[in-house]
Parts: C-alpha cells; structure tokens; sequence
C-alpha cells in the first residue's frame, strides 16, 4: 500500500537506511519523515562518556567519572557480504573527509590500514596460538558440513535447537580453534541458535579460510557512530527530516477491524523521557510506520573507574513496545524468545582511556602486531565452562589510534568484553559483571602478562599503566548477544507482516529470507525493503545479495581448509 509520509520508531542504523531510501528511490520530501527515538546511537556508538552518562538508561544509574570515552561495542565490516550497508554510505557524503562519500571514506582508509592478525589466539603456557590449525575432527566436519549444505527451505528443521544442542554429541567442536576464534568474532555462544549459525555459515563461509587472521574485515576511519551514524543523521537532517528526541514509544493504537487480523496503526502514544509528560500522535491514512522492535544496546548500563556498571532489569523500550504489539495479532513474532532469558543474551564489555600509550605499545610488543589489526582473545588454562572445557576468558580490539574525531595524540582508546559475564576472573577473584573498570583492566593486564615473552613482562610496569588511567569504563548489556538467542522462524516478524497496511517492522529482530543478524547488513537491508515497499518500488531494484554458499569455488577452498 503505497504511502506519502513516515513515522520512525528508534533513530538507529535501520531507519534511517529507511528514510535515505524514501527520499532518493522513491524521492518522498525529508520534512514528511519524522523521528521519535530515546537516542541517536542505535548500535553503532561511540561518544564522550559525559554524553554517554546523560542518555535515557543512565539517568538513574549516575556515574562519578565521566572522563575519557565510551564505544559499547563496535561491529566489524565485510565488504563482500554487507553489499545493502556499502550501498546505502555511497548515498551519503563522509562528515570527516571532504569530497568523500562516506563509503569511499571506509574504502581508503581501509585500503591504507589493511587487517591482519597475527594474535588472534593466546594462551598461558603457548602465548600466540597458531590459529591455522582449526583442530577439527571427522565429527565437527560432518556436523559443519550438515550446515552448509542444509537448503534454505529445510530451514525449520533447527527451530528451537540451540548450538549446543546440535553438537550435543560432539562435544569436541567446542575445544577447537575454530570454535573459540568463531564464537568471539561473531559473539555466539553455546546457548545460541543454531539456526542462525546455519546462516552464518551459509553467508560467511568464505571466513573458514581466513578466519585466523581476519583479512576479510573491513574497518571505518573511526568509531562507527562518527564514521557511519554521523553521515546519515547530518544527510537526514539537511534533507528536512523531523528528530523529535528523548521520546519513548509505549504503545500502539490500532485499527478496529471485524477479521480482527489487518494490523494498521492509527495511533502512537509516547512519553518524553525528559519531562515525563505523555502525548499522542495520531496515524492517518497517508502514513507508514517503521518500527526497530529491539535494540541489543537498550537497558545498558555505564560504571566507571572505581564502579560496576549496575544490573539495569528493564525489558527494553523498543522490546516492550513490540511484546504489546505482538499481543494484539498472531504473526508479530515472540519477543520473550529474545529478551527473557538474559543468561543467553548478557555481555559486560569495557572501554579505556588512557593519557599515554604504554599500554598499546607493551600490546603491540605481545601481540606483534600495529593497532588497528587486532582482536585478542584469551583463553584459559584452566576448564571453565560447563562441559568441563577450556573457554575464552576475554577479549580486546585495539583500534587504530585515533578512535575518536576529538581525542588527543596522547591518548590511547581501546575495548574490550566478556561474552560469559557470570564467570570469575582469573587475576580479580569475582564475576567479570561485578568488576570496577580498573578491576577489568587488573584482569587484562594479567591475562597479557600471562602470554608476555619478555624480556620484561607487563607486570613490572603495572603501576605505570595504572598512573595512565583517565578512565576505564564497564558496560553492562542485558541484551548484548539477544538476537542469536536460540529461536524457531516464525519468532521474529518479517519486514511487512501478513496484512500489513502500514506498520514494518526494522533492525536485527526481523525475518529476512537468508539474511545474518548481528550486521550492519541485515540492518540495512530491512529498513531498504520496508521503504521499497511503502515508495512501491519492486523488489528487483533490490540490492542483489551474494549467494557464496552456492559459489563452488569457495565451498571447495573451505571444504579444503577444514580437512588442514
């Protein structure tokens, strides 16, 4: 049903590829576009942490040091797969290089910064492990390889089967290199669908062949809210597109109709954040609305140095707004498979700032590798996990330097996280979630001190690194790793629901035939399909999506790479 004006829940990735689609392929006016969103980050953040420190989840968990900065996380990019996401950043002038699109902007600074990592691995006892080595045996290969060649409309068949559950009588799989390098690049974890790793593997299978070093990864010039967020709201905004802040959706009027079963909003009923105040904004016939029905970074908390971030138990506002919508009709999904069971979901991550880089530079001497390239992640000694197996402990990316448009030559951001967040650390003796931020980084600094080759090893210059500090901060992300939680098809809504005048559903919570989540890709494509709808634009204009699971020359060099 084609429509002439938009209404936008949630101001992340996926609407606003939305609104760029409206105004250039179904050439709609920006000022008939309006924004209602707590925030303008979505996912894709990065900020000063006294900005961070006054966003809506924060207000009341007050934090005493709002120094330095702040990145909850920040996704990896390949350019073979996220054709939607490279497609919408050459739409839209870079806001940091001048006479650059903000596509050609990742480009060159990419082609200049090429990923390579030498360090993906490390253990105590062996320092950097040789991640060419998957370790899999003829069970794994046979199990993998049921995932890749399981056909798209057999799909079902792993409703409800978490990974574990899959590989439920091969427990190897999970003390092989390619587990722990998969599960940390990726951030699945063992509660995790195997559905989606199905996906995964169909879409990413390339990744077998390069997956020690990431040579595939592609990364922008800086965090991703500067480099790709910034972009789009300043190209949105010129455009004369509508932001109405600190606004909260909380529910959705709909149309009355006798089959009880046409879903067609008429209403929106939103609280300003602010003051508290309610108001409501009627839906007339002329206006979709766009709907992002769950954020991973919604009910995030900040500690600081000397805090823990704090256990925030809100549902989330975007998951709310859709666990009432889902009420009202059938074919809405089941946003309870997603953001009820936080022992799958959960993340503590960290970011550091420090004055000095002593810190990078004794990294950059472990790992033997130039900032920019790495994603380290440390695994235990010791068994740490249910089964009895050896784990990931943690893991840290070391951005090239700067990582932010306003940080000084002097200083040093880097990030890291903990995808188990209930475990205990090996050098602070509590769980990771109940760290300060120098407790994280006193269990960093141990684990690097554990794979140091010498001469002199990184904890004799503990003090130092420590004096360096102007702020190290803990996140703590209930629904972190949410959209992998484990899940049958029809729990997420498709982008235009079954008798759908006007309401589409947006982001990582959606169905989308083949897509992965958890990418800037499958963000961009929903918001892409759901305005191609509204503007009447056929699908076949479509951004075409590579089928490299049907390429034979790559299945060949992966079925190759499994057998090394």
């Amino acid at each position: 049903m084609l429509k002439q004006k938009a209404v936008m829940i949630g101001a992340g990735l996926a609407n606003m590829a939305a609104a760029v689609y409206l105004i250039q392929e179904g050439h709609w006016k920006g000022d008939d576009i309006t924004f209602y969103a707590l925030d303008l980050n979505g996912s894709n953040d990065g900020s000063t942490a006294s900005f961070a420190a006054e966003q809506y989840w924060n207000k009341n968990h007050p934090t005493d040091n709002t120094k330095g900065y702040i990145a909850r996380g920040g996704r990896m990019l390949n350019y073979r797969t996220y054709v939607d996401l490279m497609d919408l950043l050459g739409r839209i002038p870079s806001v940091t290089e001048k006479g650059m699109t903000a596509a050609e902007d990742t480009i060159d600074f990419d082609e200049k910064h090429r990923t390579y990592d030498v360090a993906r691995l490390l253990q105590g006892g062996k320092g950097i492990i040789d991640g060419h080595e998957l370790g899999l045996n003829e069970l794994d290969r046979a199990l993998l390889t049921r995932l890749v060649m399981m056909p798209d409309e057999k799909e079902e068949k792993l409703d409800n089967i978490s990974i574990g559950e899959y590989f439920k009588e091969d427990p190897h799989m999970f003390q092989t290199n390619f587990w722990y390098m998969w599960e940390t690049t990726f951030a699945f974890r063992v509660e995790s669908s195997a559905q989606e790793l199905r996906r995964y593997m169909h879409q990413m299978i390339y990744e077998f062949t390069q997956i020690e070093h990431l040579v595939g990864v592609n990364r922008t010039r800086y965090n991703q809210y500067e480099s790709i967020m910034m972009p789009l709201i300043e190209y949105l905004k010129g455009s004369g597109c509508h932001f109405v802040m600190d606004s909260r959706v909380t529910a959705f009027d709909f149309k009355d109709t006798p089959m009880q079963d046409e879903i067609t909003v008429t209403g929106l009923e939103i609280l300003n954040t602010r003051t508290d105040e309610m108001s409501h904004v009627n839906i007339d016939d002329q206006t979709a609305v766009f709907f992002t029905n769950g954020s991973i970074t919604d009910s995030a908390t900040l500690g600081d140095f000397n805090t823990p971030a704090p256990e925030n138990m809100d549902y989330g506002a975007a998951s709310t707004l859709w666990k009432q919508a889902a009420g009202h009709f059938y074919n809405l999904g089941n946003p309870d498979k997603f953001f009820n069971d936080r022992n799958a979901s959960e993340w503590v991550s960290f970011t550091l700032t420090t004055d000095n880089h002593l810190l990078l530079n004794e990294i950059t001497r472990i790992t033997k590798q130039l900032p920019g390239n790495a994603l380290n992640s440390f695994l235990s000694t010791e068994p740490i996990t249910p089964l009895g197996q050896v784990d990931v402990n943690m893991s840290i990316v070391v951005h090239h330097q700067p990582h932010f448009t306003t940080q000084k030559p002097n200083e040093t951001v880097l990030w890291g996280y903990f995808l188990y967040p209930r475990r205990h650390g090996e050098f602070v003796d509590k769980p990771y979630i109940k760290m300060t931020g120098k407790e994280m980084l006193q269990e960093l600094i141990g684990q690097l001190s554990k794979v140091d080759p010498g001469p002199v090893n990184i904890k004799e210059k503990e003090e130092g690194i420590m004096g360096s500090v102007i702020n190290c901060i803990p996140v703590y992300m209930p629904y972190a790793s949410a959209l992998f939680n484990n899940r049958a098809k029809v729990d997420r809504p498709k982008v235009i629901p079954d008798h759908s005048t006007n309401l589409a559903f947006t982001g990582e919570f959606v169905e989308q035939p083949y897509q992965m989540i958890f990418t800037e890709q499958s963000a961009v494509r929903s918001g892409e399909i759901a305005a191609f709808h509204f503007a009447g634009i056929s699908d076949d204009h479509l951004v075409k999506t590579p089928r490299y699971d049907k390429d034979p020359r790559v299945l060949m060099k992966a079925a190759k790479r499994m057998f090394e």
